[in-house]
């Protein structure tokens, strides 16, 4: 992915999570709004009740007498004197039927003393209302009224909002993931370009050197005493065709490094595994005389492969039965066909893997640490190199320990 693309997403995705934040503050207002409406329409309903009753059942108001002074302060006017323990049952009744939950102050104007009296606190968390000072403001036109403060209104609306923010919250939480998501992106772009360059780098210093050995070889094997030695001049041609095949596999890498945004370029054809097997394992016994490699294949089995990856992958297995092996290395290289594909195994004498290990070992950068591990050299990269072809191929690899000692590595290739 070019990077203009992945900024033109990584914009427009902000914008859009942004754009969602805003909207559910401004639904989450409007739905505190639409509570503290309902709350007020409740309390008026509910207090206009309680002065019907005070007033002994029969409306003789002209007028609304509940008037919503502040946010949370309400005065009733009633036409005719009352008791505090009749307002007291009346407030409780009518609250209760409205489920208006929270708790409340009522205090009553003495119009002889020209004070508000018995002010009480209402919890509905107490089973016995605590005394709590707070202020009545008096009302100038009015005689006979009470007046009610809910000291808890924001709380009680905040509470009954809890769906919004839980949502709210998830939101935000999912814009923290986004932008860690991002940044990870990021991050992993960068060391991928890092890591290409150095491929690259890498590799063009290899050939320069590469370049020198052919010409040196090929010049060589032109000589009179090599032409007239003939183990000079198999030397000399091992020479000349391992340069080429390395040549050739620099340049791979440095095709792969270029593509590696899009996966691994493959060109499959039919390779019979026998003669093909027998190449490999006869380059590695040229350089190891003390290893042993039994191969049991078909002459006629052959899978669809691109040769050099697969090529990459049997060196990788074996290259990995002889490096953790602690007595002479032997590999036993099989196969065998059913109705679902051909399953090709590698069977080694090694010391095995922990089974808790096994399921991370195509992991990239992970090795089994054990004693052996840390006196031979490597990244971690081989075995999610041979994942990563497998994957690209359709196959399949597991690998399990021997009963008795080493492991098999299986790669199954379908019909």
């Amino acid at each position: 992915m070019k990077i203009k693309k992945l900024n033109i997403i990584i914009t427009l995705g902000f914008v859009a999570i942004i754009g969602i934040l805003i909207a559910q503050l401004m639904w989450t207002i409007q739905a505190y709004n639409l509570e503290d409406k309902k709350f007020n329409q409740k309390v008026n309903i509910a207090l206009l009740e309680v002065a019907e009753k005070l007033s002994g059942g029969k409306s003789s108001f002209t007028e609304n007498p509940v008037q919503n002074i502040a946010n949370d302060y309400y005065v009733v006017n009633i036409n005719n004197e009352f008791h505090p323990v009749v307002l007291e049952y009346y407030l409780k009744t009518e609250f209760t039927r409205f489920q208006i939950n929270t708790d409340y102050v009522y205090a009553l104007y003495n119009c002889h003393s020209d004070k508000m009296i018995y002010g009480k606190y209402m919890s509905t968390h107490q089973e016995n209302p605590s005394n709590k000072v707070i202020n009545f403001p008096k009302h100038k036109n009015l005689i006979y009224y009470f007046s009610i403060r809910f000291p808890d209104k924001t709380t009680y609306l905040i509470s009954s909002l809890r769906f919004w923010y839980l949502l709210t919250f998830a939101l935000i939480i999912i814009l923290l993931v986004y932008v860690y998501s991002i940044y990870t992106i990021i991050q992993q772009k960068k060391f991928s370009e890092l890591q290409r360059d150095f491929i690259n780098n890498m590799t063009h210093e290899f050939k320069t050197p590469l370049s020198s050995i052919l010409l040196a070889s090929e010049a060589l094997s032109k000589q009179d005493l090599v032409k007239e030695n003939t183990k000079l001049q198999t030397y000399t041609s091992i020479i000349i065709d391992q340069s080429y095949k390395l040549n050739s596999h620099i340049e791979k890498i440095l095709n792969l490094a270029k593509n590696d945004d899009y996966g691994l370029s493959l060109k499959s054809q039919k390779i019979i595994l026998l003669p093909f097997i027998q190449e490999i394992a006869d380059d590695i016994l040229q350089k190891d005389q003390e290893l042993s490699i039994q191969i049991e294949i078909d002459n006629s089995t052959s899978v669809m492969a691109d040769e050099f990856h697969f090529t990459n992958i049997i060196y990788n297995i074996l290259d990995n039965s002889i490096k953790y092996c602690e007595t002479q290395p032997s590999i036993l290289i099989s196969s065998h066909k059913d109705s679902k594909g051909v399953y090709l195994k590698f069977k080694d004498n090694g010391m095995g893997i922990p089974v808790k290990n096994i399921p991370h070992i195509f992991e990239k950068f992970y090795r089994v640490s054990t004693k052996r591990s840390e006196e031979v050299n490597g990244f971690g990269l081989g075995l999610f190199y041979v994942k990563k072809v497998v994957q690209q191929h359709n196959w399949k690899i597991s690998v399990e320990n021997n009963p008795d000692t080493g492991i098999t590595t299986t790669l199954f290739f379908p019909f």
